[in-house]
């Protein structure tokens, strides 16, 4: 077991779009493995690869963990393609810690991704799960859950923001 070091809100990584999947490392299954450990170490449902300093566009989640019909999958180069309705719901994030909010999402969407086997799907997704893959996709476009909420919900959390980002810079600098 391996538990990854979870990238803070304003590291640099986590601000930007990252890098699509091209050939999967070698190492991809034990980099899944550590991930899904560094995931359920600190009770998250969703991880994508940035939030643990990886320049790479994919994501792990663990729907069962809501949903005991559902499973764990990973999300290779997804992409939404469609959304409809709305609902608001609290969120958290790992790279957010002590961090809550009500964030409006799409309550059905479509996408595409890669599986494992590198297989392209496109599936359709609600509630929950639906809310889990755009709040993982967003970090992979450099988009937090806090970016989606009203400016007055955000003035809020200002300081604990400012907070959070100066010990992100800090650890960069430490790296």
């Amino acid at each position: 077991m391996a538990i990854r070091k979870i990238k803070l809100y304003g590291s640099s990584i986590l601000s930007r779009p990252v890098t699509p999947v091209g050939e999967l490392p070698p190492d991809f299954r034990q980099t899944l493995t550590d991930m899904y450990d560094t995931m359920y170490d600190d009770d998250g449902i969703g991880l994508s690869a940035n939030q643990v300093g990886l320049d790479m566009r994919f994501f792990v989640a663990d729907f069962s963990l809501h949903d005991k019909s559902l499973t764990p999958q990973v999300f290779i180069n997804p992409e939404i393609l469609e959304s409809s309705g709305e609902i608001i719901a609290e969120e958290g994030c790992l790279s957010l810690p002590e961090i809550r909010a009500q964030v409006p999402r799409a309550q059905r969407i479509r996408v595409r991704y890669e599986n494992l086997d590198r297989t392209v799907l496109e599936e359709d997704y609600q509630d929950f799960a639906a809310r889990v893959i755009q709040h993982e996709t967003d970090h992979l476009n450099g988009i937090y859950f806090v970016d989606r909420i009203t400016p007055l919900a955000r003035s809020f959390l200002a300081s604990k923001l400012k907070r959070l980002a100066a010990r992100a810079r800090a650890e960069e600098k430490g790296s």
